[in-house]
């Protein structure tokens, strides 16, 4: 059965980091592309980042550019997110996704809180 398990989320002060990281089974990992997207509370949820089947390209929304690193490990079907300089807005509950053609499948989120 298909599985996306993210983890790695907590309580960060701001400026602080937190690294994320989402483990696939029950699927070819490595023909899947990767994303990672978050909602915060009263808000539609909104694309992170994504990466390639291969790694080999990556795209980052624009407030996240420079602060956060998607990355991949095929060979241990996980997908990580570095997420640095944290700031209160990127509170959030952050989601993987994986997809292939019209498949589609989402983990069920970690919570990222960045407070003082």
């Amino acid at each position: 059965q298909v599985q996306l398990v993210e983890s790695g989320g907590g309580l960060v002060q701001p400026g602080g980091s937190l690294r994320l990281s989402c483990a696939a089974s029950g699927f070819t990992f490595s023909r899947y592309a990767m994303s990672w997207y978050r909602q915060a509370p009263g808000k539609e949820r909104e694309l992170v980042a994504t990466i390639t089947s291969n790694g080999g390209t990556t795209g980052y929304a624009d407030s996240m550019k420079g602060r956060f690193t998607i990355s991949r490990d095929n060979a241990k079907n996980t997908v990580y997110l570095q997420m640095n300089s944290l700031k209160p807005e990127d509170t959030a509950v952050y989601y993987c996704k994986a997809e292939f053609l019209t498949l589609r499948y989402w983990g069920q989120g970690t919570q990222v809180t960045v407070s003082s």
